[in-house]
């Protein structure tokens, strides 16, 4: 028997609105880890985001792209406007090079060098603030700067990542791509910074395995599940402001983690498997690793490679000069009965999940 592949021409992608550019988005790798870094014979299923072009945040760039343009709230050729730690702005920018829109991301001081030479290169316009906000932090003070640059720019378009449900939406294919590899999840580990890929794959997931428990990690001095906000070293996940696509209610226990902790993941992760990726990654691997010991189907997002990373998690100097080496996560977390019970400052697990804005949303 024979067979012939089929290959989507590039008018034919642009005339249903999609672009021969998102093309490259998706069907990224699965990766199981197991021995030896995590032990027993156990192990837990990878999905490797960082095979897309810019990582995991190019499918809701794409989607919330195509969805406001098919509604009329971005007008063709005018500006995307957003605020960006990184990831999303590289899925902005294939959007905009897809779809014809000049595009301006506001980031901070945190942002690596080697992310503000790929959006330039990009053809992204960067705008950087000087200051955080005194209550939510650098997340709103460049939410405060992208208000001010719509009203600046006639007919731009923020796509609001923190609140848009087409972000959530944007992570069905991931989904779908779980549902044809896999037969069977347990668990799903999702790192947290807007909420929309935990709250975006889940909801998919649970049509077909209604029992799924989601579990997030989030970092030590994140304000998303109830702690106090406070300085953090670890950027794309965690945040100094609630968004509001965070599902509270589809999360069944939360984990914090903190940067050495996520620094020994990634590190031994890659000299082990020679798969790794960034702070979310490690954070979401220490979590899933010990989700495994029960030899249940877990599956963990890893949101983007290393390669952004070489000098912040795989630096010596950087390293040594945050304290951030020698480190050797607890084998268990520390339980945590209410988000509010203490402040955190390593592997602290809760199975008590709520919104800590309910009732003033």
């Amino acid at each position: 028997m024979s067979s012939q592949a089929t290959f989507a021409r590039p008018q034919d992608t642009l005339s249903t609105g999609y672009s021969s550019l998102s093309l490259a988005v998706g069907n990224t790798p699965l990766a199981f880890i197991s021995e030896p870094f995590v032990p027993g014979g156990r192990g837990f299923w990878a999905k490797l985001e960082g095979f897309n072009p810019g990582g995991i945040k190019d499918r809701p760039a794409l989607h919330m792209v195509r969805r406001a343009r098919a509604r009329g709230d971005l007008r063709p050729g005018a500006t995307i406007v957003e605020s960006t730690s990184g990831t999303l702005g590289l899925g902005l920018a294939l959007a905009g090079i897809a779809f014809g829109h000049p595009v301006v991301l506001v980031g901070d001081p945190g942002m690596e060098p080697l992310m503000r030479r790929l959006l330039a290169c990009y053809g992204a316009r960067l705008d950087i603030v000087d200051e955080p906000h005194p209550v939510g932090g650098w997340q709103q003070a460049r939410r405060d700067r992208v208000r001010h640059l719509l009203a600046e720019i006639p007919g731009s378009y923020c796509p609001d990542q923190y609140n848009n449900p087409d972000n959530v939406d944007g992570y069905a294919g991931l989904a779908h791509e779980l549902l044809a590899a896999l037969p069977h999840i347990d668990v799903l580990v999702c790192s947290v910074g807007t909420g929309g890929h935990s709250a975006g794959i889940a909801k998919v997931l649970r049509r077909h395995f209604p029992a799924l428990r989601l579990v997030g990690v989030d970092t030590v001095g994140s304000a998303i599940f109830g702690q106090p906000a406070g300085p953090r070293l670890m950027r794309g996940l965690g945040s100094s402001i609630h968004p509001g696509n965070v599902d509270y209610d589809a999360f069944s226990e939360v984990h914090w983690v903190n940067a050495a902790e996520a620094v020994w993941a990634c590190r031994t992760l890659a000299a082990r498997h020679y798969l790794s990726g960034g702070w979310s990654t490690g954070a979401a691997t220490l979590v899933a690793r010990w989700l495994a010991r029960t030899g249940e189907d877990v599956v963990a997002i890893f949101p983007d490679g290393p390669w952004r990373y070489w000098n912040t998690i795989f630096d010596d100097d950087y390293c040594r000069a945050h304290d951030l080496l020698g480190t050797v996560p607890a084998a268990e977390p520390e339980p945590l009965a209410v988000p509010t019970e203490r402040v955190v400052r390593r592997w602290t697990r809760c199975v008590d999940v709520a919104d800590p804005l309910a009732g003033r949303r």
